[in-house]
């Protein structure tokens, strides 16, 4: 087949659809005037335009060439910018490829924009990665194999794991078939569903505990109000013994709802991870500060201790952190006896590891929280113990669950709302953080929070 070369003079199709009609015109109007037996300049000019027009559809075979080559060979540019529309979309987005519907390690990601390679932990620089070592729900790897093979398209939920407990909704749709010996292509886009899911929960866990905790002071306060109005009405005694509890009620029932909006909040955030910078031995100073006057009305002396050289600083919203010591050491001072003391220790620049292993001899203990294995990290760890009653290894686990309470211990002034330690627990795993206790009974517990170092990266 000969290939026609173009020229100078050679026009692209759509120059030749906007002008074609034009210098036929010219043409005609040109032999017209050429014709005309009373005007020389009218000669010249016919016979000028009907040169320009008869060369520029002698043309028309190369311009008919000249279109049809590109088709022949694919558009490098285009290919450039639908790879940048993908990796513009801030929803994670694959390609997959599969060839064997019986083989289930045949399916590979042949490409990932950069939100998905972030989601999934893909390595960077590999078009060809192993499906199911990014993926190992069932579920997703079932509709992936629909799209393939059964050309499906379908809706799925996927959680990828982790502490902190993400949702995703993922599209499948297969591709259109990329001919014989090239395999079959499927598009999976995924998209977060976790503030709608949490903001879900967090209505119905709401209500139900609310409706649930709130019962009991509020039959307490409508019982002494009946009393009141009754019999007791004019008996100054227990007037003033009944209004006092009602007191203590109402205000537990004033503590219970913060905990609760506030343990709400934070669970609606948790999947978010915080970018502040948080001084930690700040932060302990403070608490250490705000709670000495009620530590000494008791004779409870606290300690603070630091070991290691080095920062301090971790990635973190300060009142949160906060919060995490201050009810560390409010429980240290409830549960411990009167004229006793708080130790509460600063250990700096900590592997994982180092950080859960135990610092009470002979005392059992447990992991509460463990963060996502990461190899670079390292931690800040608070310990704040106790020497009060200590702890039975059986109501370990159960310690964050919310409104857990260890049955048979008193708690000193006032009575907590059991949603302490559970706000501790999520406030630090949304610091991406790790949480422990251990306890010898008669000898006191000891809870440990440990939060990774702000890199120097992020400073």
């Amino acid at each position: 087949m000969t290939e026609t070369k173009p020229s100078a003079f050679s026009l692209d199709m759509d120059t030749l659809r906007h002008w074609g009609p034009g210098l036929l015109a010219l043409a005609v109007m040109g032999l017209t005037a050429a014709a005309h037996p009373q005007a020389a300049p009218a000669l010249t000019v016919g016979a000028a335009l009907t040169l320009l027009a008869l060369v520029v559809l002698r043309r028309r075979p190369a311009m008919v060439a000249d279109v049809e080559e590109p088709e022949a060979r694919p558009d490098l540019r285009d290919v450039t910018l639908a790879t940048e529309a993908m990796e513009a979309l801030p929803d994670p987005l694959l390609v997959i490829a599969g060839d064997d519907a019986d083989d289930v390690g045949d399916r590979t990601i042949v490409r990932a924009n950069a939100a998905a390679a972030e989601l999934l932990r893909l390595p960077s620089g590999v078009l060809d990665h192993p499906l199911h070592a990014a993926i190992r729900d069932p579920n997703l790897l079932e509709a992936v194999d629909e799209a393939l093979f059964g050309r499906r398209t379908q809706m799925i939920d996927y959680q990828p794991g982790g502490t902190q407990d993400r949702h995703w909704s993922g599209w499948v749709a297969p591709l259109p078939d990329q001919g014989a010996g090239e395999g079959r292509l499927a598009i999976l886009r995924l998209r977060d569903e976790t503030d709608s899911k949490r903001a879900e929960l967090m209505r119905v866990d709401f209500l139900a505990n609310a409706s649930h905790e709130l019962r009991t002071p509020l039959a307490s306060l409508s019982g002494f109000i009946e009393t009141l109005r009754g019999h007791a009405r004019e008996d100054a005694v227990a007037r003033e013994k009944f209004l006092s509890i009602m007191a203590v009620q109402a205000e537990r029932m004033t503590r219970l709802v913060a905990d609760l909006l506030s343990l709400s909040r934070i669970e609606l955030n948790e999947h978010i991870p915080p970018s502040g910078k948080v001084d930690l031995a700040g932060a302990v100073s403070d608490v250490v500060d705000a709670t000495g006057p009620l530590a000494a009305r008791r004779g409870i002396r606290l300690n603070v201790t630091r070991e290691g050289e080095g920062s301090t600083n971790v990635t973190g919203e300060r009142d949160q952190l906060i919060q995490v010591i201050q009810n560390l050491t409010d429980n240290a001072i409830k549960y411990s006896p009167d004229g006793s003391e708080v130790d509460i220790a600063l250990t700096v620049n900590v592997s994982a590891d180092e950080a859960a292993a135990g610092r009470m001899a002979e005392a059992a203990g447990l992991p509460l929280l463990t963060p996502d294995r990461d190899p670079e990290a390292r931690y800040v760890l608070i310990t704040v113990r106790d020497h009060g009653p200590g702890l039975a290894r059986e109501t370990m686990p159960r310690l964050t669950e919310r409104f857990y309470r260890v049955e048979g211990q008193k708690s000193g002034e006032r009575m907590g709302t059991g949603l302490g330690l559970a706000i501790v627990k999520h406030i630090v795993n949304r610091h991406r953080g790790g949480m422990t206790v251990e306890s010898v009974v008669g000898q006191g517990a000891t809870f440990g929070v440990y939060l990774p170092l702000r890199r120097a990266s992020s400073r």
